[in-house]
């Protein structure tokens, strides 16, 4: 060591050195090595190359599909009769409720969108033990506005190679319009997109025309300036980091499959040993191994995160299937069979190795735990939304005071009754009283039945009178009948008394 050196450089140096603590125990002390490079990964621009096949072909339908769901539900009419919302799948935040075409949810029935929820979850569980990330590769918003960027960045600057040397190129007149043109279209479908989201907050027609002659509320418009950013940083910038560091799937998913789940893999016992056209050929001719894959890197350049699917199974895998589609291209000009990558199974994997035929277990334990939660959960949710009542009654008992001592002896406690009428017209209510002998009930302002407007809630103020000598609580219940249709609805509660 040089003597200009620090002493502290010295001593960390040392991988070990003994001291003396405060009690004279000697105690070893072991230097932390010093971190070089770079604490995080430097991201690496990727222009995936554009690809035909089967996979392809399924994110091209998926994909359509998808987009037109978001963006033309919103105009969907759906006729609720007189004073109801037209729109067919509207969220009113205004009147605090929830329409999905002849479906009408109120914040009361919160459990219901719980219920969806837990639904898609395990929906989403039994997607990845059965075939992977198919959510991920197909049907994710991220993968969906990503795909739609790409086909944007295509057109404008051409498929992978121009796009490397476009970047590649000094700024000139050219390179500048082509991606103004770029980035002016993602801005837009990112406004679109913002766009549609409120459009199912409003009622979609009157919010276009709002917007479009600057009469919109001013939370539409800060709601689509956010939506607009988020789209075009994530679909158009982000894009495959989103799905590696973001998003806690990846993370999640492995503990959702196993060994016999279908996967996106690269068929080591065919591919292996790898080789170039030539060189395979050459020592095929010799007698010696030649794997199938000739090493064109066809499944790297088709990938969107930029992996390699002959590593294996990758956090950053979304499990898109364009590396086979890629791979089958190269096969099939090759003369060669397809399916070097193709969905398979770990366990498949390990019994070629051993000389067994491939089997498929679909139905494991887990898959059929998954299965039977989606349909015990969904089947009692659809039971509970046909059984469901249109009509409510909560009750609230005055605190204080708890009871009045009238002149006679008798008690009187009061209530404060909220009837609620989820049906388009305006309904009659007869309230009724259970469980407390002898006692009678008087709804303050109200000397016949409770009329309740249509889609609405309303309370009244009810005393409810005990005869003398009531002592203690008792319990006793509301029931709200409605005498046109019979339908029901009971409040439990308590009656005090000295």
């Amino acid at each position: 060591m040089a003597p200009s050196e620090p002493a502290t450089t010295a001593r960390a140096a040392a991988p070990h050195e003994r001291r003396r603590t405060k009690f004279g125990a000697a105690a070893t002390r072991t230097a932390v090595p010093a971190v070089t490079g770079a604490l995080y990964e430097a991201r690496r621009k990727i222009h995936p190359q554009a690809v035909r096949g089967r996979f392809r072909t399924a994110k091209w339908i998926i994909l359509a599909a998808a987009l037109g769901v978001y963006y033309l539900v919103p105009f969907l009419r759906f006729d609720r009769g007189p004073g109801a919302p037209s729109q067919a799948v509207l969220i009113d935040l205004d009147r605090g409720r929830l329409y999905f075409f002849f479906i009408e949810l109120w914040p009361q029935e919160i459990t219901y969108v719980m219920g969806l929820l837990i639904l898609a979850a395990l929906i989403l569980f039994l997607m990845n033990a059965v075939a992977g990330r198919l959510w991920c590769g197909y049907l994710c918003p991220q993968t969906v506005w990503t795909d739609l960027f790409l086909v944007v960045e295509r057109l404008v600057e051409g498929d992978r190679r121009a796009r490397l040397k476009l970047d590649a190129a000094p700024w000139s007149v050219e390179k500048v319009a082509l991606r103004t043109l770029k980035h002016a279209i993602w801005l837009l479908i990112a406004w679109w997109t913002g766009g549609a989201w409120v459009l199912y907050f409003a009622d979609a027609p009157t919010l276009v025309r709002q917007l479009a002659t600057f009469q919109a509320p001013p939370a539409a418009g800060f709601a689509i300036l956010t939506l607009t950013a988020t789209t075009y940083g994530l679909a158009g910038h982000l894009r495959e980091q989103v799905c590696t560091y973001m998003c806690p799937w990846p993370r999640i998913q492995g503990a959702l499959t196993d060994a016999h789940s279908l996967n996106i893999l690269y068929r080591v016992d065919r591919g292996e040993p790898r080789a170039s056209v030539k060189t395979a050929g050459a020592l095929r001719a010799a007698g010696r191994p030649a794997g199938d894959c000739v090493d064109c890197y066809a499944c790297v350049t088709a990938c969107p995160a930029g992996i390699d699917i002959r590593d294996g199974l990758q956090l950053a895998c979304i499990q898109c299937g364009l590396c086979a589609d890629a791979c089958d291209t190269v096969m099939t000009r090759l003369g060669r069979p397809t399916g070097l990558i193709a969905y398979d199974t770990e366990a498949n994997g390990r019994r070629r190795a051993a000389g067994l035929p491939p089997v498929r277990k679909i139905l494991r334990p887990r898959t059929v735990a998954y299965g039977l939660m989606v349909v015990g959960i969904g089947g009692f949710m659809l039971a509970s939304l046909a059984a469901r009542s249109f009509t409510g009654v909560s009750v609230l008992h005055d605190r204080n005071p708890l009871f009045v001592v009238l002149s006679d002896g008798g008690v009187r406690n009061g209530y404060t009754v909220r009837v609620i009428n989820k049906r388009g017209a305006a309904r009659r209510f007869v309230l009724g009283l259970e469980g407390l002998a002898g006692a009678r009930l008087e709804v303050v302002g109200a000397a016949g039945d409770l009329v309740v407007p249509a889609d609405a809630t309303r309370e009244y103020r009810v005393l409810v009178f005990a005869p003398p000598g009531s002592t203690g609580s008792a319990p006793l219940a509301f029931r709200l009948t409605d005498p046109a249709t019979g339908e029901t609805a009971v409040a439990p509660d308590h009656f005090k008394a000295p």
